[in-house]
């Protein structure tokens, strides 16, 4: 037997040991509470949870920590590197950094939740409805305007909206959801398919169950975890689409801000001013390194014979 083979069924007998230890004591435990364990095994995934929110915090509760408006200028220390009263200096035109980079940071976080979760929210209804019409004219028409949106020159619109509207970072988020959503509503659609010939669907339809509670009650439920990881990495996605469009000039624009206003602004004085490009640099990767690290957390969590599982029963 392969070293390969041997590992797989290495998982599969430590998922096992795992799935029958969390009903121990006579406590059969919800399928909710088994995932969070096991997303809690898994250590880098819970790092990257609290460092996610910490940064979540600092958002919120930033502006307690600096005297500064994000808008005030101090013209006696221009361009400052971190001093005190500016604990993380001052730009060329003498606006607090600590103050800019937590409304940078708000705003790009707002961006990547409200795209992400709204995104992964009408792919799964989308791709559900689509796929409880298979073979019918509706999952045509779904399934042809999906592919339109899917060839449609996404960035180039975005661009042109984006720019020609004065750089609302509002309108840049309902542009991102609106091109947000179609790859996940393809994966839904497919997910959703394998579950129609199902029995439990064919005796919901034989007894006459509506369309849209057969949708909610038993497609939703079987695909929530493609659901939960295309949200956080549409949310990922998000930001990263953000920083982008700003750093290029045509997304978020002056008198707002966001991390990727921030590294564009300062890019150019990069060798004259370090940490004005290094702490929006930094904070964006406090935000995708732990969003990439919950992600991986929840697609072993969903998994029962993960890898961070197995290695999470040889440790005890």
């Amino acid at each position: 037997m392969s070293t390969t083979q041997l590992d797989a069924l290495e998982n599969e007998q430590a998922a096992e040991n795992i799935q029958a230890s969390e009903q121990n004591d006579g406590k059969v435990l919800g399928k909710a509470t088994i995932i969070i364990r096991r997303f809690f095994r898994n250590i880098p995934a819970a790092v990257g949870l609290v460092i996610f929110l910490l940064v979540c915090l600092f958002a919120i509760f930033g502006p307690l920590f600096t005297k500064w408006e994000v808008a005030e200028l101090d013209f006696v220390n221009t361009a400052s590197r971190p001093m005190e009263g500016h604990p993380l200096g001052t730009n060329i035109a003498g606006a607090d950094m600590l103050a800019q980079l937590v409304q940078g940071t708000r705003i790009s976080l707002v961006i990547g939740l409200v795209v992400g979760l709204s995104s992964a929210f009408i792919a799964a209804i989308y791709g559900c409805v689509a796929a409880y019409n298979q073979g019918r004219w509706i999952e045509k028409v779904l399934m042809a305007f999906l592919e339109l949106m899917i060839l449609a020159p996404s960035f180039l619109i975005i661009a042109i909206m984006a720019n020609g509207r004065g750089g609302s970072w509002i309108l840049l988020m309902f542009l991102l959801v609106v091109f947000g959503w179609m790859g996940p509503a393809r994966l839904v659609r497919g997910l959703s398919s394998s579950l129609i010939d199902r029995e439990f669907v064919k005796a919901a339809r034989y007894m006459g169950v509506p369309p849209f509670k057969i949708v909610m009650r038993h497609l939703m439920p079987n695909i929530a975890s493609q659901v939960v990881l295309s949200a956080t990495m549409g949310i990922w996605s998000a930001i990263l689409s953000e920083v982008t469009f700003s750093f290029l000039g045509i997304g978020v624009k002056l008198p707002d801000t966001s991390l990727g206003l921030l590294i564009g602004q300062s890019s150019d004085a990069l060798q004259a001013y370090p940490w004005m490009f290094w702490e929006p640099v930094i904070m964006l990767l406090l935000i995708t390194g732990p969003l990439s690290l919950i992600n991986d957390g929840l697609r072993d969590a969903f998994d029962p014979t993960s890898a961070s599982s197995g290695k999470a029963k040889k440790k005890k």
